[in-house]
C-alpha cells in the first residue's frame, strides 16, 4: 500500500466512526423534548450501564490516551498506580459521597447545576455566579486539551498529511454538531458506544504489540536492559508526596467538573449509583493499564518521541498495519469527543442558569434557554479551539491545572453537604480562598508550586477545608440561608431507604 492510500484508509476509517457517533445524535435529537432538564440532564432517566458508560467516557480522554502514556514514556509506569488505582477508588467513593446527596437533592428541588444547589442552599446569587464562573475558567483549557490531542493525533497518524489546525478542527465542527442537536440523552447514548470501543480497541492494541515483539517478558525485558529504573517503584519523579498530591487533586477534581457532577443529578436511582460506583474501579484498570504500559514499554523499543508528540501513535505506527493504527486512533479521538460533548453541554448549562439568568433575565423562558444553550455549546467550542492552535502547554500540564482547579471546590462543597453548620461568609471564604491561592501558584513567580513535596494544588484544598469549617465556626448564618433543605425530611425522598 502507497503512503497516500495508507494516509486515505485512516482517514476514511476516522471520518467513518465519526459520522455514525453524529447519526447516533441526531437519533437522539428525534426523542429529545426541547426543554432544558431534558437537554442537560435527560429529564434524569440514566440507567447504570449508561451512567456508567457515559462518566468513563467523559473522564477518559486525550488525557487518558496521550497525556498518560507520555507521562510513563518519560518517567516510568507508576503512573498506572496514580491513575487506574488511587484514583479510581478515590473518585468511586466521592461518586457515593457526593453523588447520593447531590442525587437526592436534584430529584427533591429540581436542580441542574452545582451553582443552583449552592446558590440555593446559601441564599447567594453571587457564589452561585462564582462557582459556574471558576468551573468555565478551569473547563476551557481540559476542553482544550481534547482539540489539542485531537490534533496531534491525526498530525501523527498521517505523517503531517492532516495537519494540526485540520484535526483539532475536525474534531471540533463533528462535536458542535451532534451536541447541539442531540443533548444529554445523544451525549450519554454516544459515550457508551464510546465507552466500549475505547476498551475494546485500546485491550487490542495491546495485544497487537505484545504479539508482534515476542510477548510481556520480552518487553518488560527491554526497557529493564534500557531502564532499569522504570522497573523500580518511587524515584526522583514519583515520589510519595508527589503520588497522593496527584491523585487525591485529580480524584477530588473530578467530582467536580461540571460533566460529571451534573452525571449525579441524571441518574434514574439510587440502585443505579451504587451498582455504577462499585464498578467504576474496575473500569479504570481495565483502560488504564494497556495505555500506559504501552507507553512505558515504548521506552525499551527506542521509540523516540518528539518534542510536542505523544508516543501512542508512534508505538503504532512501528508494530501494527497501518488500518489498524487508525482504528485505535479513532477510539482515541471517541474518548476525546466523549469528554468534549459533555463538558460543551455542562459549560453551556452552567453559563445560561447560573450566569445568564440570575443576572441578565431572570424571565427566561424554557425555550428561549434551549436555544441559547445550543448557541453556548457553539460559542465555547470555537472559542477553545481557536486558542488550541496556539498550543499554550502540554498535555499533562493543561490537564493537571484544571484537575487542580476544580479540586479547589470539593471540600467546601462536602463540607456544606453534610454540616449544617456551614454558613454562607465560611463557604465563600473556603472556595475563594483556595482558588485564589491555586491560581496565584500557577501564574505568580512568588508563590511556590510545591510546598515540601506537596503540590499547591492539595495545599489550597486544606486552605478551602480549614477556612470553610473555621469562618462558619464564628459567623452566623445570613437570614436568608436555607439550612435545614440538605437535610430535614431528605432522607425520605429515597425509595430504598430503611
Amino acid at each position: 500500500m502507497t503512503a497516500a492510500a495508507a494516509v486515505e484508509l485512516q482517514l476514511a476509517i476516522v471520518v467513518g466512526y465519526l459520522l455514525l457517533v453524529l447519526a447516533v445524535g441526531l437519533v437522539a435529537y428525534r426523542v429529545t423534548d426541547r426543554t432544558a432538564e431534558d437537554y442537560y440532564l435527560a429529564s434524569r432517566t440514566l440507567g447504570t450501564v449508561v451512567l456508567l458508560f457515559t462518566t468513563f467516557a467523559t473522564l477518559l480522554s486525550a488525557f487518558t490516551f496521550f497525556a498518560g502514556p507520555n507521562l510513563a514514556n518519560q518517567q516510568g509506569p507508576e503512573w498506572v498506580l496514580v491513575m487506574g488505582l488511587m484514583d479510581g477508588l478515590i473518585f468511586a467513593i466521592l461518586w457515593y459521597v457526593v453523588g447520593y446527596k447531590q442525587w437526592l437533592l436534584g430529584n427533591r428541588y429540581g436542580y441542574v447545576t452545582l451553582g443552583e444547589m449552592l446558590g440555593d442552599r446559601f441564599g447567594s446569587p453571587a457564589l452561585r455566579g462564582f462557582v459556574a464562573a471558576i468551573s468555565l475558567v478551569w473547563l476551557f483549557p481540559y476542553l482544550m486539551l481534547q482539540q489539542v490531542g485531537a490534533g496531534t493525533a491525526l498530525e501523527a497518524l498521517t505523517d503531517g498529511a492532516i495537519p494540526y489546525a485540520a484535526g483539532a478542527g475536525l474534531l471540533t465542527a463533528f462535536m458542535i454538531v451532534y451536541v447541539v442537536a442531540a443533548g444529554m440523552r445523544g451525549v450519554a447514548w454516544t459515550d457508551t458506544i464510546q465507552g466500549a470501543f475505547m476498551l475494546v480497541t485500546t485491550w487490542a492494541a495491546l495485544l497487537w504489540v505484545l504479539a508482534e515483539v515476542g510477548g510481556p517478558g520480552v518487553a518488560t525485558a527491554e526497557l529493564a536492559a534500557t531502564a532499569p529504573e522504570y522497573l523500580e517503584l518511587g524515584g526522583e519523579y514519583y515520589t510519595p508526596r508527589w503520588m497522593l498530591s496527584t491523585a487525591i487533586t485529580i480524584g477530588f477534581g473530578v467530582a467536580m467538573f461540571p460533566q460529571v457532577n451534573q452525571r449525579f443529578f441524571a441518574a434514574d436511582s439510587k440502585t443505579v449509583l451504587k451498582r455504577s460506583f462499585v464498578l467504576w474501579p474496575i473500569l479504570c484498570i481495565l483502560l488504564f493499564v494497556p495505555s500506559f504500559m504501552l507507553g512505558a514499554w515504548a521506552f525499551g523499543f527506542g521509540i523516540e518521541t518528539p518534542e510536542g508528540g505523544n508516543v501512542l501513535p508512534l508505538v503504532l505506527d512501528e508494530f501494527t498495519p497501518a488500518w489498524f493504527a487508525a482504528v485505535v486512533i479513532a477510539g482515541a479521538m471517541a474518548a476525546m469527543m466523549s469528554s468534549s460533548d459533555s463538558m460543551l453541554l455542562s459549560g453551556s448549562s452552567y453559563f445560561t442558569r447560573d450566569l445568564y439568568r440570575p443576572f441578565v433575565d431572570r424571565d427566561l423562558s424554557e425555550r428561549r434557554e434551549d436555544l441559547l444553550a445550543r448557541a453556548g455549546v457553539v460559542v465555547f467550542a470555537v472559542a477553545t479551539f481557536l486558542v488550541s492552535l496556539e498550543r499554550p502547554a502540554t498535555l499533562f500540564e493543561l490537564g493537571d491545572a484544571a484537575f487542580s482547579g476544580f479540586a479547589q471546590l470539593a471540600l467546601p462543597v462536602v463540607v456544606a453537604l453534610y454540616w449544617r453548620g456551614t454558613t454562607r461568609t465560611g463557604i465563600v471564604a473556603g472556595v475563594v480562598a483556595s482558588q485564589a491561592f491555586y491560581l496565584s501558584s500557577l501564574f505568580v513567580p512568588a508563590v511556590p508550586a510545591t510546598y515540601a513535596g506537596w503540590s499547591a494544588g492539595l495545599v489550597g484544598m486544606g486552605i478551602g477545608l480549614v477556612l470553610t469549617v473555621a469562618v462558619s465556626t464564628v459567623t452566623s448564618p445570613a437570614p436568608d440561608e436555607r439550612r435545614a433543605i440538605y437535610f430535614d425530611g431528605l432522607a425520605s425522598d429515597d425509595p430504598d431507604a430503611a
